[in-house]
């Protein structure tokens, strides 16, 4: 099971730090990623990270995201900085239990686990 939490309404510019905790089994190899989708819009993929804390991100996003994780606590984090309106979405996140990341970890498919999401709002 998942659970997001953190999200929230900001202001341009300003910053939110997402947080996934992951309950019940897991295993030790992983794929874990955070979407988002805008209304009117398809899932899309923000960033991921694997077990041996290897990560990706969606090119336009790369230098305002980070994601991370923290093993002990089972929970991943998704940094925000420099928010802008266009980021203003449902945020998800999602685990792919027995892979590393892959180059298809965009893929929504491919997650067998599923938050239920937490709205950011992100005004100008």
């Amino acid at each position: 099971q998942l659970e997001e939490f953190g999200g929230g309404a900001v202001q341009s510019g300003e910053s939110l730090r997402l947080s996934c905790v992951a309950s019940g089994y897991i295993k030790s190899r992983y794929c874990m990623a955070w979407f988002r989708q805008a209304p009117g819009k398809e899932r899309e993929g923000v960033a991921a990270i694997d077990s041996h804390s290897d990560t990706i991100y969606a090119d336009s996003l790369k230098g305002r995201f980070t994601i991370s994780q923290e093993k002990a606590k089972n929970t991943m984090y998704l940094q925000m900085n420099n928010l802008k309106p266009e980021d203003t979405a449902i945020y998800y996140c999602a685990a792919d239990f027995g892979y590393y990341c892959q180059n298809s970890w965009q893929l929504v498919h491919q997650y067998d686990y599923w938050g239920q999401g937490t709205q950011v709002t992100v005004s100008s």
